[in-house]
């Protein structure tokens, strides 16, 4: 079957793509607003989009034409954490996907403890075996869109944390102690599962 996007309604083409691109990895994505409050949400609209210099990205679906407390937070203070979501942490994860009000502490919510960065205001989840420090450098509002459309935000990486246990040799990471999960349709998510590998030609 064939499908022209413009016949269909958002909701099935949500279903089509959030079916077929999968694993999605998932930015688990940390801010503060203007009161110091914390705010944290996952977001599987993301991914790294470069490392010279390193970059990554990730978009906030606007329903309703309203914006997310992470769009908000991120276009006034223009700083944001990407903590990586491991196998331990799926259920606290999920937790902080609730749609809540903007003066909830989403660390406090799924008991998480909420550690300062080094180069941004944002805070970190210590829980996070990996978190990346952002600064964005671009934004950009999809158009021609029916229930409000989404966000793209683009952040340069000016801070990296590891967990040791992660880490080999050579900056190379341990995949057995990391354990990252990854979005895939509706309520399912994917652990790594069989590895093989493919040598470049």
């Amino acid at each position: 079957m064939q499908f022209d996007p413009n016949d269909l309604d958002y909701s099935a083409v949500y279903k089509l793509i959030t079916g077929a691109v999968i694993p999605r990895p998932i930015g688990w994505i940390a801010t503060i607003d203007v009161n110091g409050i914390n705010n944290l949400a996952p977001f599987s609209y993301f991914n790294a989009i470069g490392e010279d210099p390193p970059h990554v990205m990730f978009s906030t679906v606007r329903g309703n034409n309203t914006n997310k407390d992470t769009l908000n937070n991120v276009l006034a203070n223009k700083q944001f954490v990407v903590n990586m979501v491991t196998e331990e942490l799926a259920e606290q994860m999920n937790m902080t996907s609730q749609s809540v009000t903007s003066d909830v502490d989403e660390f406090a919510l799924a008991n998480l403890t909420p550690i300062p960065s080094i180069k941004i205001k944002p805070m970190r989840v210590k829980e996070s075996k990996v978190s990346f420090e952002c600064e964005m450098v671009h934004h950009y509002f999809l158009e021609d869109h029916k229930n409000g459309g989404a966000c793209i935000i683009i952040g340069r990486i000016v801070m990296m944390h590891f967990d040791d246990a992660v880490l080999l040799d050579n900056y190379k990471i341990n995949l057995e102690n990391y354990k990252p999960i990854a979005r895939l349709a509706g309520s399912n998510y994917a652990k790594l599962g069989e590895l093989f590998s493919i040598k470049r030609s």
